[in-house]
């Protein structure tokens, strides 16, 4: 079966522009409200691209930045560590914990309660995190943190409040 490319000609105007975009590292979109002690900054969002299902984003936090307790809804997240060392509690009760490092990715599924946490106490974590809708959901939780927030709260698009 042969395909004729020919036939699809009229989109190469459109695809010209809205086609595969590249978004330069330093020219994420840090025009967002910043929190002390972090920094976010989106790459892929529905303003930025016309994104329709995913968020995509760098977030540096810097050393003793915590969350409380909160889940993200229906949201998908991966986090993918560039650098430093994350430290993940989850479950009802916050019991259950692991660490990642540069190279690693973390999977969070919808509606598991959990706390993102710097596991180092010098040294900044910087992370890049895709999220499965463009919108912002952070449900907090009444659970008492298994490692209690000090210094900074780590905000991100979906952690509008630091999860707090």
């Amino acid at each position: 079966m042969s395909h004729d490319h020919a036939d699809h000609g009229h989109a190469e105007p459109a695809w010209k522009h809205d086609g595969v975009r590249v978004i330069p590292g330093n020219q994420l979109d840090t025009n967002t409200a910043q929190t002390p002690g972090m920094n976010r900054a989106a790459a892929i969002d529905f303003a930025r691209v016309g994104a329709q299902k995913l968020w995509a984003g760098t977030v540096t936090i810097h050393a003793n930045a915590k969350t409380g307790a909160h889940h993200h809804g229906h949201l998908e997240s991966v986090i993918y560590v560039v650098r430093g060392r994350a430290r993940m509690r989850w479950g009802e009760q916050l019991e259950f914990t692991a660490e990642a490092g540069p190279g690693d990715f973390i999977y969070v599924p919808p509606y598991v309660p959990h706390q993102e946490i710097n596991a180092s106490e010098t040294e900044a974590l910087e992370c890049v995190l895709c999220r499965s809708d463009g919108q912002a959901v952070a449900v907090n939780l009444d659970i008492e943190p298994a490692e209690k927030p000090e210094s900074v709260l780590w905000v991100d698009p979906t952690h509008p409040h630091g999860g707090v």
